[in-house]
């Protein structure tokens, strides 16, 4: 990772330049972060997560406000991690500065009574974070959902639902005691997927068994379609839901 140790003693190259400077814009127009909060990450360990702790760890480095970033990867007993990734994982976290968590329990809940899909174990991985925060005294979370996963849970809702809906770059739970906030919301896939190359993070292979039937997996052709008829239908998509909403931090 020495391409990443350059960058974190300061010299960013202008492409990376550009995606941080992007998650800051995206953050000020929704109003995801302000001075001295405290955010829990939630850290599958994939280029999503990982990118998202390295933006939102090189913006402090000019702010004139402060946060405080702590991480959470929840492995699961049916599809743990291995030493090696363990190692590495906090390997990457220490260099950024950031506690790391690691909390191993089982993928299914007994409230799943016997059934199991995509949405359940989102379900129960979100239950987890919720906790955490709640213990930690922690009222915001932030994801590593990008640009084209906003577009494809629109594109769900829109052809397999019946419905206009999106999922937001800010969300409220327990009557706005507790936010989701999602920073790469205007970054494309590809951009996300370019940092993680160029810079050799410790991306940690999927072992979803059940991703090759995720719907939104097989939406991702469909997207790329759509952009190479328009290489800014993404964004045209995002602007659709979102165009005349934003709200400045301090």
């Amino acid at each position: 990772m020495a391409a990443l140790e350059e960058v974190l003693r300061g010299r960013i190259p202008p492409w990376l330049l550009r995606l941080v400077k992007q998650a800051g814009r995206s953050i000020n127009r929704f109003g995801m972060i302000g001075a001295d909060d405290r955010i829990l990450l939630g850290t599958s360990g994939g280029k999503d997560s990982l990118v998202l702790a390295l933006l939102l760890t090189l913006r402090k480095t000019w702010l004139p406000i402060d946060y405080d970033l702590k991480a959470l990867h929840i492995d699961w007993v049916e599809y743990p991690m291995t030493a090696d990734e363990k190692d590495t994982l906090q390997i990457y976290f220490d260099a950024l500065k950031i506690p790391l968590e690691i909390h191993r329990t089982p993928m299914e809940n007994p409230s799943f009574q016997g059934e199991f899909n995509c949405y359940l174990c989102a379900r129960n991985r979100r239950r987890i974070l919720f906790q955490k925060a709640d213990e930690l005294g922690i009222s915001k979370i932030a994801l590593g959902h990008h640009l084209d996963d906003f577009v494809e849970t629109i594109l769900i809702n829109l052809c397999f639902r019946g419905s206009i809906e999106s999922m937001q770059p800010v969300q409220d739970f327990f009557f706005g005691a507790l936010h989701i906030i999602r920073p790469l919301c205007e970054i494309p896939e590809a951009a996300v997927q370019r940092i993680a190359d160029r810079l050799d993070l410790p991306v940690i292979p999927k072992r979803c068994p059940h991703e090759a039937e995720n719907i939104r997996f097989r939406l991702k052709p469909l997207v790329s379609e759509l952009s190479h008829l328009d290489k800014l239908a993404r964004s045209h998509i995002f602007e659709a839901f979102f165009g005349g909403k934003s709200k400045k931090t301090d």
